[in-house]
């Protein structure tokens, strides 16, 4: 298949390498020309990825009309923040019918919009857009270790024909028509990594770690259910696999957040000595706004808003949610 990545950050050109390497034409384009050219000099993305030598099968791209011919579908790997530019632009270069498939997690700031949701709305008559979405970090993807993903549409034939051409032994896919809530699972899991990592900066203990998580899918899953999505979906990859992942994982951007702040370093200052996006942090007042819209209790999104606008300490925020008052589960 013949398949061009938008953005060339790690999880993009992680992406890239693992569909090149199972046999595919990969095509990767990133809006920075000069970063790109340098990508093809290279052959490999020292700054993102670097340790990872790009496969004959894999092109780097300046321009994207290059990096669009003969493509048989797109995958979206920018920031949220990034997603309805490169939309725009597939709309501009006449491939806004292409399949696409936002392997970005998040709401959209301002909009409050899922990300499939954001291309359906600038490419309104693509009828081939999904979302990839599940456990998975880009340095293990680029070592070809395996993982389990999942891909969801609401295109269920067009989406089980994309898994059975792409599945492969490294990583397996999973179909689902419950693309909103495989969108919500992969979006919300960043904001409870960041409050896991901030209780075990603040070395609250393996149990408080393991009662945040659980709470955190039990928020996740309400939100979720809220907007439409199938309970079912939580209970998998893009649900608690995602969660478990991101929590724990000492290769999440999000934990390393939580981390940070607990040792009382300022966001900007977190932020900058990870050097990557964290989607985590945009995304939680789009989160909290979201749950007020549908009436929603969710404590932990809300206190580590508070946290974020200076309102809280980090001692505070954990110290505030185990003196929540007692109630059923």
């Amino acid at each position: 298949m013949n398949i061009t990545v938008m953005g060339a950050g790690s999880w993009g050109t992680a992406l890239a390498l693992h569909f090149a390497h199972q046999g595919n034409q990969v095509a990767l384009w990133a809006r920075n020309g000069e970063h790109m050219n340098t990508l093809k000099a290279e052959r490999e993305n020292k700054k993102a990825l670097p340790g990872f030598p790009f496969p004959d099968t894999l092109t780097p791209h300046a321009d994207l009309a290059e990096a669009l011919k003969g493509s048989e579908l797109v995958l979206i790997v920018t920031s949220v923040a990034g997603l309805r530019g490169s939309c725009e632009l597939l709309k501009a270069h006449g491939a806004g019918n292409l399949p696409v498939l936002a392997a970005c997690k998040g709401f959209e700031q301002d909009t409050g919009l899922l990300t499939f949701q954001v291309v359906k709305e600038v490419l309104p008559d693509n009828k081939t857009i999904g979302v990839l979405s599940g456990p998975s970090f880009a340095q293990e993807l680029a070592q070809q270790l395996p993982c389990a993903v999942v891909l969801a549409s609401e295109n269920t034939a067009w989406i089980e024909d994309l898994v059975g051409t792409l599945n492969s032994n490294v990583m397996r896919l999973y179909g689902s028509d419950d693309v909103i809530g495989v969108a919500v699972g992969g979006a919300v899991k960043n904001v409870m990594a960041i409050a896991t990592g901030l209780s075990d900066g603040l070395e609250y203990g393996l149990n408080a770690r393991a009662a945040l998580v659980t709470r955190g899918l039990a928020e996740i899953t309400r939100l979720a259910t809220a907007m439409g999505a199938q309970p079912k979906t939580m209970m998998g990859l893009a649900g608690i696999g995602d969660l478990i992942l991101t929590c724990t994982g000492a290769l999440s951007r999000n934990r390393r957040v939580g981390l940070g702040l607990a040792e009382g370093k300022e966001l900007y200052q977190v932020l900058k000595e990870i050097g990557h996006v964290s989607e985590g942090v945009s995304t939680i007042e789009e989160v909290f706004n979201t749950a007020c819209k549908y009436q929603i209790d969710m404590p932990i999104t809300q206190t580590l808003l508070q946290l974020i606008r200076k309102e809280m300490t980090p001692h505070q925020v954990v110290d505030r949610l185990m003196e929540r008052s007692a109630r059923f589960e």
